[in-house]
């Protein structure tokens, strides 16, 4: 059996009331099971990669149910930890975006928040594994959890798996006394893999930022910044072999996007896609980081890899939920009519 793919992150309930009361006259609001993390398994086990998904749930029937639909998506959860009372929650309305204010987090005392070093065996959990991958979300939980990051990514480095971070930046999320930069450069120094923005980049890991560049918005100021930003993390993290930038705008109502993949001295760029209508923004990163672990995963050559996981987060947009149900095939097939 080839080795797994292991993500670790928290499994996180969001509610996506529809405003205007209408969550309250209907006495309904949609519930759907994710997380970043999770998102990138759930795309992974869709798309025939073992995976194994480790995060901490509280031993009652509700968590019970989530992991058996968990499961019932291919993905191996013998590492899940089963501790304390409380799943994690989100509150973001329908079609909005997660770096919209809009977004309330009730995550405080979860499971996964009081979640402390020395809990879970690592080298044992990551036995039979080839990738460890997490995202800046977890540390920027407390400190204890940056504490749990760290072991984790210390026993992968000793099992020689690759390792990847996404630099998803929630600035909700931070409030614990710590800034960024404080703590994820010491996590990322692990990383064979960053994938983010080069604003994520900024705040994260204190990489200069043009604060100018929205004015001039021509791509190829992007694309330059996008180059300078990758350079700069692998010259202050020797072990990080690619970095991988998004770019998504919203004009006029029309979405644009399109990525990035600096890798072997060499930047790709994805075709650029565009729509004006978008059902749910939730997920795409994840998909869009998925995509990379399995163009690397596959050894396929860095144009295909950002092709697939920019026309792959791309997709998502069109879909309900927080994680992708897309097929190779039609991912692909999105590929084609936008190359």
């Amino acid at each position: 059996m080839n080795p797994s793919i292991f993500c670790f992150g928290e499994l996180l309930l969001r509610m996506s009331p529809v405003l205007d009361r209408q969550w309250i006259r209907q006495a309904s609001v949609p519930v759907f099971v994710g997380g970043a993390e999770l998102n990138a398994a759930t795309a992974l086990a869709g798309w025939n990669h073992p995976v194994k998904y480790c995060t901490v749930l509280p031993a009652n029937y509700l968590a019970d149910e989530i992991l058996a639909e968990v499961r019932d998506k291919g993905i191996d959860v013998s590492a899940v930890h089963r501790s304390g009372n409380r799943i994690g929650i989100y509150y973001l309305p329908q079609g909005a975006d997660l770096k919209n204010a809009g977004v309330i987090y009730d995550r405080a005392h979860s499971s996964f928040s009081d979640l402390k070093p020395g809990t879970i065996d690592w080298h044992r959990h990551l036995q039979n594994c080839s990738w460890f991958h997490f995202s800046a979300i977890s540390p920027a939980l407390n400190e204890n959890l940056a504490g749990v990051c760290k072991e984790a990514l210390q026993a992968a480095a000793d099992l020689r798996l690759t390792i990847s971070v996404d630099l998803n930046y929630r600035n909700k999320l931070w409030q614990y006394g710590m800034d960024p930069i404080q703590v994820m450069p010491d996590l990322v120094r692990y990383c064979d893999g960053i994938m983010g923005n080069i604003w994520a980049a900024s705040s994260l890991l204190g990489i200069p930022v043009d604060e100018d560049i929205h004015h001039r918005a021509a791509k190829s100021d992007y694309l330059e910044h996008a180059a300078k930003t990758a350079k700069l993390i692998k010259e202050q993290y020797p072990v990080c072999k690619w970095v991988a930038n998004t770019f998504r705008f919203e004009n006029a109502g029309k979405l644009q996007y399109y990525a990035t993949l600096n890798a072997d001295e060499t930047q790709y760029v994805s075709p650029e896609f565009s729509t004006s209508s978008v059902v749910d923004k939730v997920g795409s990163g994840d998909c869009f980081m998925a995509g990379l672990i399995h163009g690397f995963t596959n050894g396929e050559p860095g144009q295909s890899i950002i092709n697939f996981a920019a026309a792959a987060a791309f997709g998502k947009l069109s879909e309900t939920g927080d994680a992708t149900s897309q097929t190779i095939q039609q991912v692909n097939k999105n590929i084609a009519s936008h190359a």
